[in-house]
């Protein structure tokens, strides 16, 4: 009982150490971007997630047709998600006190909770696509209480207005027009539904027309035409249609926005107003800016936008003479502005927000009711180098004549902010929902020592001596700093949680982890990410066009601290420190680089795959071309990454004997279906000849689907789906994973017909038996895998890792590559020998196992790309995906071998080493003394 007694608590104080030695890096070492996209502004509002609550979400449906919902407070995502269809042809709304936002979207309109994003019901129309979605605000005794029904527009055959219950999304009454006209949207005020659509004239010209819907039963009650015949030719030319108001508008302008035409739905009601143009900034843009509320006052604000300044107008109107009238006029100012609208009972108000400061005013009076300057406490005040271009706000009137606001606000350079009082409380980085190309760049700086010995190893013994010392001499200008931040860094280093890495600048490299990720984004801009700081934006800078319809395609990382960008039509390149996103020239031509040497580049051209050598990017001459057989696709083109280091030539058994690897680093995997037989083929292609090294056929397979693959030293891997339609009974369907691997030979210790061979030529092969000896194996997996790459180290030590990412399940997987080892007994158990190599009993279907799977619980949605880079130690390998969502992480195949751990206690260890010196000091003289005593004593 007494040992009992002893040995719990002892048990006790061990388990926190126990635990901290496997304390897990999740969510430290990764980061997460969960992006929308760019808010549209005719779907982006200010809503409570519950009936009478008091607090708001920011909701959105943006241009990628991502739906979801923002945290006000600090800009963090609540939910989210992604829709089918055209995001422009896309539309969100919410109705007054209501718990359920709906969207229409493609060929459905669907309702999400607005708390947790859960759909609540969804109807599908087939072939018509919504055009307008909109929610019913007029009471109506029929319907369910609390549950407002959903106005839907939609377009196939014939335009069809639908009224749909709102709980449970069923169609109440169907309204088919059978005119030809072309749908533009649907409203609705106190009392009607007014479908607006535009229709043709016996002359050609273009007029709109307003049809009034019965809101209980649908019919006809009236049909009106508006002429704008002289200002609108199609759909675009309408600017804007009003919605849940009292006095719902129709506005349109002529092609020179000269004048603004206004008719109130309903009625033959017509306004016309001259549009004070300034004759050396015309308007380009006119924006309308209303309240969504029945019960709010029919005032709405006119945004005219011209290249150097821009202006507003509010209008007024009366409900008894159904006039539009022009109240006031806020003033012009150069630059831009964005102007959003709120409501607060029945009162409206306007927002303006430019470079300089938020506004505030009433739609009853010109009066500003309270300003504030634009400030950003977490980095420099204003915007700097971006504008506002659209913005949503929550006007709170406070006691007295005091007034709060919060504002987001979509600036120029894709970042979206929210804006409270003036003061920027957070930024969303959504330019990086349309990242196009990435690539790991190397600062500037930072290889200054490589280089140097680079220059010292290619010199004689007397001049690298002196470029040495030169080199130590000029070094001596850093010791003042180095000594004046030695006590930090030595304090960082013991003290827990210390760093020596600042949090806002670029942060030291000593293992590789601050890598900087450039980005190119479908929009221009060229952003640079920190990898080891969790994915934190250290700059962006917007790349200037020559041509507006110019598209950048090539991005590339220099060797100097540069990344170049090349554009596709004006074959510009652009040049900027990698460090600093400084833009450093613009030129016709690449520069050279360093370490870019003559390769081949390969094209898919009119279906032949043509491969060509080019020096700097710049296609030289034409090597050899891959025609595939009639009939075949090229649906995936892979090479063997330039830069993949080989630690090991052969595989060393266990009896250690050894395969001696096939290894030619001009590997190039080819894909190609065959769609009228459903059958994929793959091609290894040496890249030099252009000679066909493997080939496999592959039935039965679905080539709608996509098909990826990656190479990698001796192996290459690829997945595809199986055809279900044409399965057998005796088939299983689902999704494949194919590995294989190359060998020089089938018999170890063998380096084949070649190992005795001093030279041949890869560009003339005149031997068949340079082809390599193949094993492969084939796994059934659970998921379509739309994306694979491999890790990369330093030195090629470490083991290597799959990298797949999973579009059903929104996940990164890392597969080690020792799971994918061809050469796993098939049924039987290893043998002791293959035991000693890790080998495994081959089971045909793959598991991923839960500790694969890079993004832990994050939902990584949209993954376009993986692109990978080595860290400075030999352990780890960074990993970057970019698409919708960016994610990143660093990954250790084979552990932190060269790594000291996080839980490592150096603080525990230097005083153990000091108390070892002291001790050493004490017990010295006294060792000393009893060896002296010890000899003088009488034996």
């Amino acid at each position: 009982m007494l040992l009992r007694a002893l040995l719990l608590p002892t048990t006790a104080l061990l388990i926190p150490s126990v635990s901290s030695i496997f304390l897990d890096d999740a969510y430290k070492v990764d980061y997460h971007h969960a992006l929308l996209g760019f808010p549209q502004e005719q779907s982006t509002f200010f809503h409570p997630p519950f009936a009478g609550s008091k607090a708001s979400l920011v909701y959105t449906l943006s241009e990628k047709s991502v739906l979801g919902a923002i945290n006000p407070k600090d800009g963090s995502l609540v939910w989210r998600q992604k829709l089918n269809g055209n995001a422009t042809e896309a539309a969100l709304r919410a109705g007054e006190g209501q718990d359920v936002v709906v969207s229409g979207s493609g060929a459905e309109v669907s309702a999400w909770s607005s708390s947790d994003g859960r759909l609540s019901w969804t109807n599908n129309f087939g072939d018509e696509a919504v055009k307008d979605v909109e929610i019913l605000e007029l009471q109506d005794p029929k319907a369910v209480a609390g549950v407002k029904d959903v106005i839907v527009l939609s377009s196939g055959n014939q335009p069809v207005v639908r009224r749909l219950a709102g709980g449970s999304g069923e169609a109440i009454w169907t309204f088919i027009d059978d005119s030809g006209d072309i749908p533009l949207q649907v409203s609705a005020s106190a009392t009607h539904i007014f479908y607006v659509s535009l229709y043709s004239s016996m002359m050609g010209s273009v007029n709109t027309r307003v049809t009034t819907l019965d809101p209980v039963t649908g019919q006809r009650l009236e049909v009106a035409s508006l002429s704008t015949a002289s200002e609108v030719t199609g759909p675009n030319d309408i600017l804007y249609v009003g919605v849940n108001s009292a006095v719902p508008i129709v506005a349109w302008s002529d092609e020179k926005r000269t004048v603004l035409k206004m008719g109130i739905l309903g009625t033959s009601s017509l306004s016309v107003n001259t549009i004070e143009n300034d004759r050396e900034d015309k308007v380009e843009k006119i924006t309308f800016h209303a309240p969504h509320r029945i019960n709010a006052m029919s005032h709405f604000l006119v945004h005219f936008q011209g290249s150097k300044t821009n202006w507003a107008e509010v209008y007024h109107i009366n409900l008894q003479t159904s006039k539009i009238t022009k109240a006031y006029t806020l003033p012009r100012i150069s630059g831009s502005s964005a102007f959003s609208v709120s409501t607060s009972d029945a009162n409206v108000y306007f927002t303006r927000i430019t470079d300089e400061e938020m506004v505030i005013v009433s739609s009853a009076s010109h009066g500003i009711l309270a300003r504030w300057p634009i400030t950003d406490s977490a980095e420099s005040s204003k915007f700097g180098d971006a504008h506002p271009v659209s913005a949503v706000s929550e006007v709170i009137p406070r006691s007295g004549s005091a007034y709060a606001v919060r504002a987001a606000v979509l600036l120029s350079n894709g970042d979206w902010s929210l804006i409270r009082n003036g003061e920027k409380d957070w930024t969303r980085h959504e330019a990086l929902a349309g990242v196009t190309k990435a690539v790991f760049a190397r600062q500037s700086g930072m290889d200054g020592l490589t280089q140097e010995l680079e220059i010292e190893s290619h010199a004689n013994i007397a001049s690298a001596y002196i470029h040495r010392i030169k080199r130590h001499i000029k070094d001596l200008q850093h010791l003042p700093s180095w000594l004046q931040n030695l006590p930090k860094r030595i304090l960082d280093n013991f003290l827990p949680g210390g760093s020596s890495e600042s949090a806002e600048g670029i942060q030291s490299d000593k293992f590789g982890f601050h890598q900087l990720v450039v980005t190119l984004s479908e929009n221009g801009l060229l952003s640079a990410l920190d990898a080891g700081n969790a994915g934190r934006v250290v700059w962006s800078t917007a790349i200037a066009k020559g041509d507006p319809e110019d598209t950048f395609e090539v991005l590339r990382s220099n060797a100097d601290g540069t990344v170049t960008v090349s554009s596709t039509l004006a074959h510009e390149v652009h040049t900027f420190n990698a460090s600093t996103g400084k833009a450093i020239s613009a030129s016709d031509t690449a520069p050279e680089s360093p370490e870019v040497l003559t390769n081949v580049v390969y094209d898919v051209i009119d279906g032949v795959l043509k491969a060509g050598l080019a020096t700097a990017g710049q296609t030289m001459s034409s090597v050899w071309q891959f025609a595939p057989a009639n009939g075949e696709r090229i649906v995936s083109v892979t090479a063997r990454p330039t830069t993949d280091p080989v630690a090991s030539i052969g595989k060393v058994l266990g009896d250690r004997n050894v395969l001696y690897k096939f290894l030619n680093p001009n590997l190039v995997l080819i894909i190609t279906v065959v769609d009228a037989s459903r059958t994929a083929a793959v091609y290894l292609l040496d890249s030099t000849s252009g000679e066909i090294l493997y080939s496999e056929t592959h039935a039965q397979v679905d080539t709608s689907r996509k098909i990826t693959g990656a190479v990698s030293e001796n192996w290459f891997s690829y997945s595809l789906a199986l055809d279900s339609t044409s399965l057998s009974d005796s088939s299983s369907n689902g999704y494949q994973l194919v590995i294989a691997e190359l060998y020089e030979s089938a018999i170890a210790n063998d380096r084949g017909p070649l190992g005795a061979t001093e030279n041949y030529s890869s560009i003339n092969p005149t031997l068949e038996s340079q082809k390599p000896y193949v094993i492969s194996q084939s796994y059934h997996i659970s998921e379509e895998i739309s994306q694979m790459r491999v890790t990369q180290t330093k030195q090629g030590i470490t083991s290597k890792q799959l990298l797949v990412t999973l579009p059903r399940s929104n996940s990164v997987v890392g597969i080690p590559r020792q799971v994918l080892d061809p050469r796993r007994p098939v049924g039987r158990d290893p043998n002791a020998t293959e035991v000693t190599e890790g080998l495994m009993r081959y089971m045909p279907v793959l598991e991923f196992d839960p500790k694969w799977y890079l993004n832990h619980r994050r939902e990584v949605i949209g993954v376009e790309e993986i692109i990978t880079s080595p860290a400075n130690v030999e352990s780890t390998s960074l990993v970057f995906a970019y698409g919708l969502d960016i994610f990143g992480t660093r990954v250790s195949p084979s552990f932190t071998f060269d790594i000291l751990g996080k839980d490592f206690n150096k603080l525990q260890m230097s005083a153990t080493v000091v108390a070892l010196f002291f001790g050493v000091l004490v017990v010295a003289p006294l060792v000393r003394r009893k060896q002296i005593n010890s000899r003088w004593q009488m034996t």
